[in-house]
């Protein structure tokens, strides 16, 4: 399998990799979290001319064409800077769904003004006691006067309070647990009936909880074939898994790169405590996590248009092992950190904290162990 990039993704690669370091410092990182709104619309509107947003999108709708390697190396870069802003509700989860199910009107209305960065999305999936059980829908919406009623609750909605429109999985037949008889939403998040509460997660990004109450939309906001839209979901979330794992491997890159930086300067005995040979091993064991990490993120990425099965498992795969090397990596940095390794004024922590996060999204590692195990028996 080839993994090598091109010269023009090398050149866009280097490009935001120079934005985050240059304009998108810890500091600046720490003054936007801080804030009200919790990210920055200049910063998002700094990465849509930058061609972030539409470097993935299909040409037809003001974007570039670009594929999963193309997420990567964006996931990648933004993860080296931690950035907050909504890159992965708006362009790998919302327009994804939209590609991939979105009626040519839908795609047309929504995908240029996202490439624009005019516009961000939601998915709102989640619910409360679902605990990935992508099938488990309870939130319901009821065919009515030639359009649908949709009544229930959302929990974790990944920038859900700032979306301007929400993607919403809905039961449209069967039961809480069936796996057919679940539809797609295109809903305005400012309709009647729809409340959101916003609040900031562990990792200073933002999600919201949703209700619906009694929100009415149009036959024309349904997404795809109803009750058939579990396919497209499942494809979403190993997308967003995906593009997870790259945004890991380049969090654990700075993470390593700022703990061995502290370790040629942190002086003990007279000497940088980097010349123990016990730290430096613990170092190197860092790094081959790290680029074990790599090596499966860039197998997801190449595996999101493969038959759904194959696909499954090479993502679940690669979240296993993206999530013990997080782990891994974000541990040996706090402790050879000492105690100011937890301490909120040094980046350490916030990588910590967010690595942390990253191997609990849309499935921890047990979750993809036993459905990765599913797949190989099958």
């Amino acid at each position: 399998m080839d993994f090598t990039f091109t010269e023009e993704q090398h050149q866009f690669q280097d490009s935001l990799q120079r934005f985050v370091r240059k304009d998108y410092d810890f500091e600046r990182r720490r003054a936007i979290i801080a804030s009200d709104a919790g990210w920055s619309r200049e910063v998002w509107q700094q990465l849509a001319e930058m061609g972030v947003m539409a470097l993935a999108l299909p040409e037809a709708y003001d974007g570039f064409g670009g594929g999963g390697f193309d997420t990567l190396l964006v996931m990648e870069a933004l993860g080296r800077g931690m950035v907050v802003e909504p890159y992965l509700a708006t362009v790998v989860l919302g327009a994804g769904v939209l590609i991939d199910a979105g009626s040519a009107a839908q795609r047309q209305a929504v995908l240029p003004a996202v490439a624009a960065g005019e516009r961000l999305l939601a998915l709102a999936h989640d619910e409360p006691g679902q605990r990935y059980a992508s099938s488990t829908i309870a939130t319901t919406a009821q065919a009515v006067d030639g359009g649908y009623r949709i009544d229930g609750q959302k929990s974790v909605v990944l920038h859900g309070a700032e979306a301007d429109q929400l993607i919403v999985s809905a039961r449209t037949a069967g039961d809480v647990r069936d796996a057919q008889g679940i539809s797609l939403f295109l809903v305005d998040a400012t309709a009647p009936g729809v409340e959101r509460f916003g609040y900031p997660t562990q990792d200073g990004l933002r999600a919201a909880s949703i209700r619906f109450n009694n929100v009415r939309v149009g036959a024309d906001a349904l997404i795809g074939t109803e009750h058939e839209a579990l396919a497209v979901i499942e494809k979403a979330l190993d997308r967003g898994i995906a593009a997870l794992c790259a945004e890991a491997v380049g969090n654990m890159t700075a993470t390593i790169e700022a703990t061995v930086g502290y370790l040629k300067t942190r002086k003990q005995f007279g000497v940088p405590i980097g010349t123990f040979q016990a730290l430096q091993h613990r170092a190197v064991d860092m790094y081959l996590h790290a680029e074990q990490a790599r090596s499966m993120a860039y197998l997801a990425a190449a595996k999101l248009e493969a038959p759904s099965g194959e696909r499954r498992q090479a993502v679940s795969a690669a979240k296993v092992l993206v999530s013990q090397s997080a782990h891994f990596v974000g541990q040996q940095a706090v402790q050879l950190h000492g105690g100011i390794g937890v301490t909120d004024e040094l980046a350490v922590s916030h990588y910590f904290k967010r690595l942390t996060m990253i191997s609990m999204l849309f499935g921890d590692a047990d979750f993809h162990l036993d459905r990765f195990g599913q797949h190989l028996a099958a």
